[in-house]
């Protein structure tokens, strides 16, 4: 394999990159070779851990295992990402829902209007099933009432035209499975075409250049595979690493590493993810019921401050929650999320060795605005919690806890325990680094093709709209 040239190679067989191999070989007369840096297991032989959509991120056993910098009050902060042919839509909470069209109005991307995305949505390949009340634990039927209790209108259709309110999460699920881009895109019928090589466990290290064209990409383990074209779809982490290992990237940065510059761009100076803070409460083992499915109940709304068409907080029912945090060793969560975050992060190499995790700094909450709606969403959250049906279930409030009565304690709780969404973008953004096709500027056959190009970061969990960015991509190509 190291000897043949490839029309494209794809690094990255996550979200994106399996969404583009599939595509890409719909030409027979194209080549590509679809690099995974974890297992690339066949579509009917992943294991039961990746599988399973009550297991997420590192408990799925195919997790790069990144940490960020210290955020909120000094704490690192888990920075899950999959390492596997599927990648995080192998470890994700299976959620499957669409950016709002307010989003791309505020992105201004030509090509990439509301009007234009809309069908590419319609046409992926990943299931897309709304769960049905009866098939909701107790708890989440109950969240959902209590919601309603409040003044929250129901939503029937998360990814209907008024997507706003209370109700249950549309998830890529087949009969308790979560469905992979490993799985919906790389089928066994793919995988059988003759001008798709898929390798997994290879490690990018860096593209390869002759001056500002890119001519292949070099492996860890030193083997150099030639290329016409480098798409990277490592993913918001992955493919930003990558750029800045091959010298492109903001110059002082990587000179500060030995690292010759070969084109000054603002890689990882834009990095956007979606902040959480979770809400937890014990409740008696006997009574809590059904734990699966483990998201169900959600409630999504505009905060006080939110610009006309945004929806800025989420409220999300979930039993992804340790029997060890309560002392009744059963509990669930309401982890409150800001979807439109203000606040911008940064990331950079701690080293040029590619086995080094790079520095992942979020910057959680950094601006007053953050803290305000999410502190408003936290408010909201146990408010809920104290309204029935929900409120009957709960035998106390573990965090922030019965002590915390006013603003300045939940904002000090916040800060103190500030987590995230997993929702990474912005890291290689389209008009900085790269055009509406995810071509990098000033380098020829290079592009960049994941959520790092997303300009900031969708309302939503991202895995849709990075599915649909590469299909949006590869039908231009």
């Amino acid at each position: 394999m190291g000897t043949r040239a490839y029309d494209t190679v794809i690094v990255g067989g996550g979200s994106a990159g399996a969404v583009l191999a599939a595509r890409l070989t719909e030409n027979p007369d194209r080549t590509v070779l679809l690099l995974e840096a974890g297992p690339a297991y066949p579509p009917d032989a992943y294991p039961d851990s990746v599988l399973s959509s009550s297991v997420v991120g590192s408990a799925t056993g195919h997790d790069w295992g990144y940490f960020t910098e210290p955020v909120g009050a000094g704490h690192r902060v888990q920075a899950h990402r999959g390492k596997v042919l599927g990648g995080s839509s192998a470890v994700n909470g299976a959620v499957i829902v669409r950016a709002l069209p307010v989003d791309f109005q505020r992105w201004a991307i030509p090509g990439w209007s509301w009007d234009e995305l809309r069908p590419v949505f319609d046409r992926t390949l990943v299931p897309i099933r709304e769960l049905e009340r009866d098939e909701l634990t107790p708890m989440e039927r109950m969240f959902i009432d209590s919601a309603l209790a409040v003044g929250i209108p129901p939503c029937d259709d998360f990814n209907g035209p008024k997507p706003e309110g209370a109700g249950s999460w549309p998830l890529n699920v087949l009969d308790g499975q979560r469905i992979n881009t490993g799985v919906a895109y790389l089928t066994a019928e793919v995988r059988a075409r003759p001008n798709l090589d898929i390798q997994g466990d290879a490690l990018v290290d860096q593209v390869l250049l002759d001056e500002v064209r890119a001519t292949g990409v070099l492996l860890s383990d030193g083997s150099e595979i030639a290329a016409g074209e480098v798409i990277l779809s490592a993913g918001a982490y992955g493919s930003p690493a990558i750029l800045l290992r091959s010298g492109i990237g903001p110059a002082a940065d990587l000179t500060a590493l030995d690292i010759p510059v070969i084109t000054d761009l603002p890689v990882g100076c834009a990095l956007q993810d979606h902040p959480f803070f979770l809400n937890s409460y014990a409740v008696s083992p006997d009574r809590i019921g059904a734990l699966e499915p483990v998201l169900g109940g959600l409630a999504w709304l505009a905060s006080s401050e939110a610009e006309p068409g945004e929806l800025d907080l989420q409220i999300s029912a979930t039993h992804l929650f340790d029997p060890g945090w309560s002392p009744s060793n059963s509990g669930f969560l309401l982890a409150v999320g800001l979807m439109r975050p203000h606040s911008i992060g940064t990331l950079t190499l701690a080293s040029r060795d590619p086995l080094a995790a790079p520095r992942i700094q979020p910057n959680y909450l950094a601006t007053e605005s953050d803290r305000r709606r999410l502190l408003e969403g936290a408010k909201l959250a146990r408010r809920i919690a104290t309204t029935d049906p929900l409120a009957g279930l709960i035998e106390s409030e573990l965090m922030p806890g019965s002590s915390v009565v006013d603003d300045a304690g939940l904002l000090t709780a916040m800060l103190s325990t500030v987590d995230t969404y997993h929702h990474p973008t912005s890291t290689a953004p389209i008009g900085a680094v790269v055009d509406p096709l995810g071509a990098v500027h000033g380098i020829e056959g290079l592009r960049v093709v994941d959520a790092s190009i997303f300009p900031d970061v969708p309302q939503v969990p991202t895995n849709l709209t990075t599915i649909a960015a590469a299909e949006h991509v590869a039908a231009r190509l």
